[in-house]
């Protein structure tokens, strides 16, 4: 089994629709036209997407909710091979939802710590602040997440609706995190096209870039990429899920690589897509060519891009050697 690492996975969109419905009936939650009739998610396009993990994000009310969501995810994850595992957290979510800050990031640390004590897998966490709700939000968005930071918490970045306001806009929330030491990543290039990337890169000094495969647009912002060393965190089952390629054999991510840009492999909202890490290296194997060999150097390139701290990276690297992909 090929061990992998994971650098973009929203939390709440990483949530078992058994455990929503779980949780919902706990709390009397009306959860009508939420599922599918094979039990998964039900939306058709972007908007209906955000609009349905919005209502699974709802069902999640407390401390207790949080550890069991982050818990729940990296157990699924740890038995696919997953050594590593960061998850975006929203301080927006948070404030919508009325629930403390403190009590929803402290629920999802509790949840990585119990994941890494029962089956091995490391976890941390990335706040984010989401572009759809203006540049004045992400600011306050980004004081919370700076005024609570935990051992756990290892970057910042942004989310949300690509197509709602310039990376430009959002330079004063990231200044703050990077006051803060966080190193940044930051949604572009997804339901945008490569103009966003390069507008990106512009404006906030990121070293990863969420998606990015509409980059392929643009030769020269390729190049720009992989001079840079900006890693690309991409999520082949999604792109394809939501139609920012029509199939696989169109996906970038083959030219990306060979481009000598970094890229690596992550679910993005696995339910959502009815996809997992076990999938998207599968998908690569398949439609990309890539060998086992191919994937380890993936899995090893997303450690070596991971926010975590260098002892951190140390320990897992002896989980990443060729003998450790050996079933």
């Amino acid at each position: 089994m090929i061990p992998k690492v994971e650098l973009h996975c929203h939390v709440e969109g990483a949530a078992p629709p058994a455990l929503v419905a779980a949780k919902a009936a706990e709390r009397g939650i009306d959860v009508t036209g939420l599922f599918d009739a094979a039990g998964g998610y039900a939306w058709s396009d972007f908007t209906s997407f955000l609009a349905a993990y919005d209502r699974v994000a709802a069902v999640f009310r407390s401390a207790e909710d949080f550890a069991d969501l982050a818990a729940a995810y990296l157990a699924a994850s740890a038995a696919e091979g997953v050594i590593y595992t960061e998850v975006f957290v929203s301080p927006d979510h948070a404030r919508r939802q009325g629930i403390a800050y403190t009590d929803y990031l402290g629920g999802i640390a509790e949840g990585l710590r119990r994941a890494e004590r029962e089956h091995g897998i490391v976890g941390r966490i990335i706040p984010l602040i989401e572009r759809h709700f203006g540049p004045e939000a992400a600011v306050a968005a980004a004081r919370t997440a700076v005024e609570h930071l935990l051992p756990e918490v290892v970057g910042f970045g942004m989310a949300g609706d690509e197509r709602m306001g310039m990376p430009a806009d959002f330079a004063p929330a990231f200044a703050i995190a990077t006051e803060a030491g966080l190193p940044l990543t930051c949604h572009a290039g997804e339901v945008c096209g490569a103009e966003m990337v390069r507008a990106t890169l512009d404006a906030i000094p990121v070293r990863r870039i969420g998606h990015g495969v509409r980059a392929i647009e643009d030769p020269d912002l390729v190049r720009r990429l992989a001079a840079e060393g900006v890693v690309l965190e991409c999520c082949p089952g999604s792109n394809v899920a939501l139609g920012v390629f029509p199939d696989f054999a169109s996906h970038p991510f083959p030219a990306l690589r060979a481009a000598g840009v970094t890229v690596t492999l992550s679910s993005d909202d696995p339910p959502f897509f009815h996809t997992s890490m076990a999938r998207e290296y599968a998908l690569a194997a398949e439609h990309f060519g890539c060998t086992d060999a191919d994937l380890l150097a993936i899995s090893s390139a997303a450690l070596e891009a991971a926010f975590c701290d260098e002892a951190t990276k140390a320990r897992l690297r002896s989980r990443l050697s060729p003998a450790a992909a050996i079933i």
